[in-house]
C-alpha cells in the first residue's frame, strides 16, 4: 500500500503515516518495525528517551540487508532529549551509533523546556548539524508559537515540522493556523487517543458510513486536516488497520461531524513539562 507525502519546507518527502516506537521495548521492537516495513510504512519516529534506538536501527538495517527497502526510501526520525539541549552536537552522534545509521533525516527538539531556557541554544545546534551536511532536516515536538517564534528569530530557519498531542476532540486549531503561516508542518502524536475517544458517537457514525474502523477514521480525520499522524502499536493486526487509514476518503460534512468531538490533553503541557 503506497503511503502518501508531503513535501516539507525544505524540499524533502515526509510519508503522511508513520510508525511511533513510544514505550516499545525488546523483540517487540525489532519484530514491529521490520513488519511495518514490510506492510509498506516508510517513516519510522524513534527518540533516545525512548531507549530504543539500538532496536529501531537493528531492524532498519536487517530490513536493508534483506532487500525489503532501501535506505534512501525511509524517512527516520529521532529527538534530542532535554537533558542534551546543551549538548545537541554529540548527543546527534550517541543517536546515529546507537542506530547505525549514516545520517537522519529529521531530528528533533523532544520538548522546549522554557524553564531551562536552553531551547534556542538545542535549535541553533540542530542547524549547524544541518549546514554541515550531516542532517536532513530539523524539526521540533511539543512547541507552541511563542518558542517558535524564538528559534525562527535566532537562527532564521524554520523548523520542517512540529510534533505535538493531537487527535480528534484536541486539534489546536490556532497553532495549526500558526504552522500554517510559516510553512510548519504539524505532526500529530496520540493521534488515535490512545483509543479513549473510540466510542464517541460522532467517530463512530463516521466509522460505519465509511465501513473503517474508528482508528482508521481518527487518522484519516488529521491526514484530512494536513497533519501527518505517527500512530504506534505492537499488534500486527493494528499496524494492517492504521495503514489502512490512507484508503479512507472523508468529505467536508464527516470532517464537521469530527470537528464537534469533545476532548483533552492527555499528557504533559508543554508551557510546564518536565517542571
Amino acid at each position: 500500500m503506497r503511503i502518501p507525502v508531503t513535501t516539507l519546507n525544505d524540499g524533502y518527502d515526509l510519508p503522511l503515516l508513520g510508525l511511533g516506537t513510544y514505550k516499545l521495548q525488546g523483540e517487540d521492537v525489532e519484530r514491529t518495525v521490520r513488519t511495518a516495513i514490510e506492510l509498506g510504512y516508510r517513516h519510522i519516529d524513534t527518540a533516545s528517551f525512548y531507549d530504543n534506538e539500538v532496536q529501531v536501527g537493528k531492524a532498519i538495517n536487517d530490513a536493508i540487508k534483506a532487500g525489503d527497502v532501501t535506505r534512501e526510501e525511509l524517512f527516520i526520525t529521532t529527538k534530542l532529549w532535554n537533558d542534551d539541549q546543551e549538548r545537541a552536537l554529540q548527543a546527534y552522534n550517541e543517536s546515529l551509533e546507537r542506530l547505525d545509521l549514516e545520517f537522519l533525516d529529521l531530528y528533533l527538539v523532544h520538548w522546549p523546556w522554557p524553564q531551562n531556557g536552553t531551547y534556542v541554544k538545542a535549535f541553533e545546534q540542530l542547524a549547524e548539524l544541518q549546514g554541515m551536511g550531516r542532517l536532513q532536516s530539523v524539526g521540533v515536538a511539543n512547541f507552541y508559537p511563542e518558542v517558535l517564534d524564538d528559534i525562527i528569530n535566532a537562527t532564521g530557519i524554520t523548523p520542517v515540522l512540529n510534533q505535538v498531542e493531537l487527535h480528534a476532540g484536541f486539534t489546536h486549531p490556532e497553532l495549526r493556523a500558526y504552522h500554517e503561516e510559516h510553512d510548519i508542518l504539524t505532526e500529530a502524536w496520540a493521534p488515535i487517543a490512545r483509543g479513549k475517544n473510540f466510542d464517541d458517537p460522532a467517530i463512530r457514525a463516521v466509522a460505519d458510513a465509511h465501513e473503517a474502523t474508528p482508528a482508521q477514521v481518527c487518522l484519516a480525520y488529521l491526514m484530512k486536516l494536513g497533519c501527518s499522524v505517527v500512530p504506534k502499536t505492537k499488534n500486527p493486526q493494528r499496524l494492517v488497520e492504521n495503514l489502512g487509514a490512507v484508503n479512507v476518503k472523508l468529505t467536508d460534512e464527516d470532517v464537521a461531524t469530527l470537528d464537534a468531538v469533545q476532548g483533552e490533553r492527555m499528557s504533559g503541557d508543554p508551557l510546564t513539562f518536565p517542571g
